[in-house]
């Protein structure tokens, strides 16, 4: 399903997985079990307007390898890892923290460890390659996979949504 700007316009924060929506869930392994990842560059002009909106952005991870919050430093967007299971109780803390309502938040998932913060937020987003029970949770699919300009689709969005209804 398309979102429309009616859906859109109500997001004040993003918060993205890392693993299979900044990536193409494909992981390098070298011979000292360094792990790198692949990731779309368009993302950081996505986020970068995001910003100037005053829409927050959040990574929301389970994974403990380096390389995320890595990206997130040079991406400038802040990064919670290392969560094991546990991604909703998290969220909901750091929504309840900075008291934002759920219905004001989008995320961004791929996989089942996404379930729970899709089904508690006001717009549930899954990347076009996403695993199917996440994909039957989603309120919107992206047209580009992870890793592949997803982020990036789904920043222009909520741009286009936000611009259209702020003057």
């Amino acid at each position: 399903m398309r979102l429309t700007a009616e859906h859109l316009a109500p997001v004040t924060f993003v918060v993205f997985d890392f693993d299979g929506v900044f990536t193409d869930n494909r992981v390098l392994v070298d011979q000292d079990g360094r792990e790198a990842v692949f990731c779309s560059r368009a993302d950081g002009l996505g986020l970068q307007a995001l910003r100037r909106l005053g829409v927050g952005s959040l990574i929301l991870s389970t994974e403990t390898n380096p390389v995320v919050s890595a990206r997130a430093v040079k991406l400038g967007i802040e990064c919670v890892q290392g969560l094991g299971d546990t991604k909703w109780s998290a969220l909901r803390q750091i929504l309840a923290d900075r008291t934002i309502p759920a219905e004001q938040v989008a995320y961004v998932g791929n996989d089942i460890n996404d379930l729970d913060c899709l089904s508690h937020v006001g717009v549930s987003i899954c990347v076009a390659d996403a695993y199917p029970a996440a994909l039957a949770a989603a309120r919107y699919v992206t047209e580009r996979n992870g890793g592949l300009g997803a982020v990036r689709e789904v920043c222009d969005l909520i741009v286009e949504a936000r611009e259209g209804v702020s003057t």
